[in-house]
């Protein structure tokens, strides 16, 4: 009796169901300790994570030529370029203002801990992994509530549906946000770390966290986290939050974690379907693509939601 053959569709499944379950826990581990190694061998922080931020977007890049979760989203519907603007503004404008304000709030809470005769507040003495998963239970209440905060109310949403607007998701996603929208979130999260005096090291792993895990968050990867669905606010859960349908984006908030979407009801992952392909926002499904016009559209929000509506009949 002959074995049967191992056709190439087989062995690209079989490739496929491995990389699935693996991907992002096998990178996530890889970028954390290489930063960590490089840190030990007297690297700065800001330098020691550097190398793993860009290997770590050339790797989610590279993964989603081999296996896109669809293959449609491989192709740019318009967005490619805007993307890529808004990547390099946010990334520009935090170079340049978030180590002021960051500097600003640590000198603040070494006054404050002066003040309260402590030697500090935050628990330096911890292992260093310890630290950065009290950083980032810490810092996702305040991303947890600034985002909910944005859904909910009209005066933010308007700087948060740039992101949503997207037509499809894939890695450059991660960075596809309004500069307002990244300082409230994205340095809102870090302020109370550098109050509370959380080490330079600590605050580059939760910026490196960040980015890997919000890669990986938005790609076009087939990925499947099983259990760690709860703990981690990953692909599978994330697309729901992209779904048009606002009473479906209306849930996992977690920008790395979803333990505070479990705490408050946020969290969402019906079993019986899979996330939508077609995203964007059901409401306004002409939304403006270009970079100029993106940067613009919370500042004419009332024609944008005029001019972006579907015709009525």
């Amino acid at each position: 009796m002959t074995a049967p053959a191992v056709t190439a569709g087989g062995l690209r499944e079989g490739a496929q169901r491995v990389f699935a379950w693996t991907a992002f826990p096998a990178v996530l581990s890889a970028t954390l300790g290489g930063a960590l190694l490089l840190m030990d061998r007297g690297w700065e922080p800001a330098l020691a994570v550097l190398p793993f931020l860009v290997g770590g977007y050339a790797v989610v890049a590279l993964c989603e030529r081999v296996f896109p979760i669809h293959r449609e989203w491989l192709h740019s519907r318009g967005d490619l370029h805007a993307d890529i603007g808004l990547a390099a503004t946010n990334g520009l404008l935090n170079r340049l203002v978030e180590p002021a304000v960051l500097a600003g709030c640590a000198a603040l809470g070494v006054a404050l801990a002066g003040a309260l005769g402590s030697g500090g507040l935050w628990p330096g003495g911890w292992p260093v992994l310890g630290q950065l998963a009290l950083a980032l239970l810490v810092a996702e209440l305040f991303e947890y509530w600034f985002h909910r905060l944005m859904h909910e109310h009209d005066v933010l949403w308007r700087f948060h549906a740039v992101h949503h607007s997207a037509p499809r998701l894939y890695w450059l996603n991660a960075a596809r946000f309004h500069p307002v929208d990244l300082a409230l979130v994205g340095t809102g999260k870090m302020l109370p770390l550098a109050f509370l005096g959380a080490g330079a090291e600590v605050l580059a792993l939760v910026v490196l966290f960040s980015a890997i895990h919000g890669t990986f968050q938005h790609s076009n990867l087939v990925l499947r986290l099983g259990p760690l669905n709860w703990i981690f606010s990953m692909a599978e859960l994330h697309r729901w939050h992209h779904s048009p349908v606002m009473e479906e984006a209306n849930h996992n908030y977690g920008g790395n974690l979803i333990f505070w979407d479990v705490v408050f009801g946020t969290r969402w992952l019906p079993a019986d379907r899979e996330p939508p392909a077609a995203i964007g926002i059901e409401a306004l499904p002409a939304f403006p693509r270009g970079f100029g016009a993106l940067l613009a559209a919370p500042f004419r929000w009332s024609r944008v939601k005029r001019e972006a509506a579907p015709p009525k009949r």
